[in-house]
Order: C-alpha cells, then structure tokens, then sequence
C-alpha cells in the first residue's frame, strides 16, 4: 500500500528527522505510527543517522500493530524487525538478530536496561504511548532513565500526555530531554510551578498549579513537542475508520473453524433464507467476540482474546470518553465485568450525564442507540465490540457522535477477529454504500462455498 502523507503527517515526519529528542502529541488516529516509522526510514537509508531502533510499546501493539504497519506500507517493508516478547531466551535471540527495528513491550523495559547495562546498543528509540511513563517512581522509568544518556534520537508518542494533570509531564519530557525544558528534578518542577492543595500538618497530599503555570509551561515545550487535534488538522465533521485485526490464536481459531463448520455445512444443499442466514451469522459473531448462547440459552465462555484487545484500546484512549457498542447482552456483562467504571445508554440519566463528561465508557447496543440520541457532546471515539448485521444500525450509531455540534473528528474503531465472521461481515455486509436485503445472504453463501472446499 502507498502512503500519501497528509500535510500534518508531512510536517512531523520532518520535524522527527530534525530533532533528536520529540513528543509527537497526537490524538488517536492521526497516524503516530506511520509517521515515526516513515522518518526511521529515511534516518536509516536516507540520511545514515541511525542504525538500530528501539520501538517500546503496550503488550499487543507491540505484537500487532508496530509489526503490522512496518509490512503494511511500501516504503517500509523491506526493514527488518524482531520482536523481543516472550520468555528470557526468547528475547534473547530476538535481540541478536540483524534487524534494523527492536520492538519490546514496556513491561520488559527494566529487563532489556539490565541486560544491556552500559552496552545499550540502540541509538533511536521511540515510545508508544509515553503517558505510560507518567510516574517518576515507576521501575520502567528509572531503568530508562539510567540509560537515557546513551540514546542518540528518541520520540515520545502520546494522545494524551498528562491525562491526571500537569505534574505528569515531568516524567515523560525528562525521557525526553533529560530535563532540559522542564527542571532535572520533580521537586524543582514542582516548586516552580505548583502550590500545595489538600495537606495534613507537613504532609502534602495534591499540588495545584501556580496562576497561568500552564501557559508557561505548554510555552517551554513548543520547541520539544508537537501537539495537534483532530478538530484543528482535519476537515470538521469527518469521521475516520479505524480497523484493528486481531491476530487469533490457534487454539481459538480451531474452535471456531469447528463451530463454523458445524453451523455452515448442514446448509450446504439445502435453502437458506434471510432468516437462518441470520441465526447462522449471529452465532459466528457471538464466537468471535468470545462467547455464545448454547441451547438452553447459557453462556459459554470460548476465549478472552477480543477483550484482551478492548483493554488496550481503552488504555490507549487514556482517559477519553468512549462510546462503546457490542451486540448481545453477554458481551455487555463481561465488559461490565472488566470496567465496571462503564455505564449503559439506557441507564437513568445516561445520556445527559454522558454529554456532560461524566462518564468514561457508555456502553450502547445499536439498537438502543441506533435513533434519537444526542451523543455529539460527550466525546468523539467510537469502538465496536459487536457488530449488529442491519446497516441501517450501524450507521445510525455511528451517527449519535458524528453529527453537527461534534467539535472533534469521530474516530471509529473496529475490534475485529482475524478469519472469523466479523471479517466478512464488516467488509461485505456493512461496507456496502447503499441498502441491499441481500447482503447477508451473498456473503453468507460465499463463506459457505469456501468451508465445503
């Protein structure tokens, strides 16, 4: 695939090439990946700047989505990676292959900084969501901080660099400049800027900023970070689809090949009207999203994988108002079960309470949400877990945000289980531009002509 920068996207890949030490404060969606990887790129073949790149990320961006995007673009997949995850030999020998890319997930930070010691060999390194390393105090800082002095270019990549407050940015702009902008220690920073809050006798318990300390201190990081919103370099109101492949582990994969096999062959010969086709579809949905009504109508847990990645999706939203969709009443309990901070659309006073900004996660079936709600003012991110099989719902939900009033551009994220269901049916039945009742039976056919090969 060939990318075509956009301005904004052109602007920063420059600046990244140009300095040593940048944050690039991007919201979600506005391509902070392919930015970074774009001017790694030119670094390495172009400009002969840098040799190895060390990418440090949560756990399944570091396993899917960095190693995705290097092989998805043109321009860069002739670079090679290693993935240094799994167990201590594991990573190992991932770091002793020849690769021109390093990726790591940051749990693993302190190992590879007790490994390396004083022989750190990476020159660049660049870290996924630097909100993470928002804590002074945190193992994964101080053991990147010990081995600050001998990374040449670093990038932090971050949507929301202080999600609890300005205090968090010392960590993250020390990684960065090693104090330079801000102060070589929290308590200097501290001082400067802040006032103590809530105390008992001499013990402080929260800081407030001085009077116009955030203007000061967002002016001192002008020239070390950039900072863009979707609202001031995209076309209002735009909304933006964003796909998130899940790998599937084999061992769910040949359950559900099992279950769909099972479902899908009995038809084989035989009719199929809209109605099986649906009862048919549903069933492969509810597997791939990790559960499904057997036939006394329980629930059975089949695997943990599709929530696994809507934690870290909402990790990455980092405290941003989510508006989450999913399709059957069991995935709306376990995500329940994970956040219980989420509240239902149908709730008393949900809505309003939502607009207002009071609520982190509001969990919406489409068809509870699909007309008639007022959603715009409450955020802009939009994540399906489940997807409903009627386009009318899908783009009616999309629509609760992305509708006049809605001052940033809609982000709408996909939770997609590679080789099931939710695959064909995004693709086949949802991506069509105009209503056709057909749909589902097309695709459905199509699916069962490849299971009988």
């Amino acid at each position: 695939m060939t990318f075509e920068a956009k301005y904004y996207q052109s602007y920063c890949i420059h600046k990244v090439i140009e300095c040593p030490e940048i944050g690039l404060l991007l919201d979600m969606g506005m391509g902070k990946s392919i930015i970074s990887l774009t001017a790694v790129e030119e670094l390495i073949y172009d400009y002969f700047l840098v040799q190895k790149v060390l990418v440090i990320a949560p756990l399944r961006p570091a396993l899917e989505t960095w190693p995705a995007e290097i092989m998805k673009w043109n321009h860069t997949k002739h670079m090679s990676y290693s993935i240094a995850i799994g167990s201590k030999a594991e990573r190992i020998a991932a770091l002793l292959k020849d690769a021109d890319i390093y990726i790591i997930n940051r749990e693993n930070v302190c190992w590879l900084v007790e490994h390396y010691k004083k022989k750190w060999p990476f020159d660049m390194v660049i870290i996924d969501e630097l909100s993470s390393f928002k804590s002074s105090k945190a193992q994964r800082f101080r053991a990147l901080k010990k081995v600050r002095p001998y990374i040449k270019r670093i990038v932090g990549l971050t949507g929301t660099p202080s999600p609890n407050g300005l205090l968090d940015l010392w960590p993250e702009m020390y990684l960065l400049d090693r104090g330079r902008t801000l102060g070589r220690t929290l308590t200097g920073y501290r001082e400067q800027y802040f006032l103590p809050d809530k105390r008992n006798a001499q013990t402080i318990f929260s800081w407030k900023p001085k009077p116009d300390a955030e203007e000061e201190i967002y002016k001192k990081l002008e020239p070390l970070c950039i900072s863009m919103k979707t609202a001031d370099y995209l076309q209002l109101p735009e909304r933006l689809d964003i796909r998130h492949e899940i790998k599937t582990s084999e061992k769910t994969l040949a359950l559900y090949r099992r279950l769909e096999k099972d479902m899908l062959l009995p038809y084989d010969d035989g009719d199929i009207d809209a109605g099986s086709a649906a009862i048919l579809v549903n069933k492969l949905l509810q597997a791939a999203g990790g559960a499904a009504y057997n036939e006394n109508n329980e629930v059975k847990i089949l695997h943990e994988e599709k929530l696994d990645a809507l934690d870290c999706l909402l990790e990455e939203a980092n405290g941003q108002p989510v508006l989450l969709f999913y399709a059957y009443k069991h995935e709306r309990d376990r995500i329940l079960a994970r956040h219980p901070e989420a509240v239902d659309v149908k709730e008393r006073n949900a809505v309003k309470e939502w607009n207002a900004g009071h609520i982190p996660i509001l969990l919406a079936h489409p068809a509870s949400a699909g007309h008639g709600l007022n959603l715009q003012f409450g955020g802009h991110i939009v994540i399906w877990y489940g997807l409903p099989l009627s386009l009318e719902l899908y783009q009616q939900a999309n629509k609760r945000v992305h509708r006049m009033g809605q001052k940033e551009t809609v982000l709408v994220h996909h939770l997609l289980m590679k080789d099931t269901a939710d695959i064909w049916v995004l693709d086949q039945v949802l991506a069509l531009k105009t209503e056709r009742q057909n749909a589902l039976l097309e695709a459905l056919k199509a699916r069962i002509g490849e299971v009988s090969a």
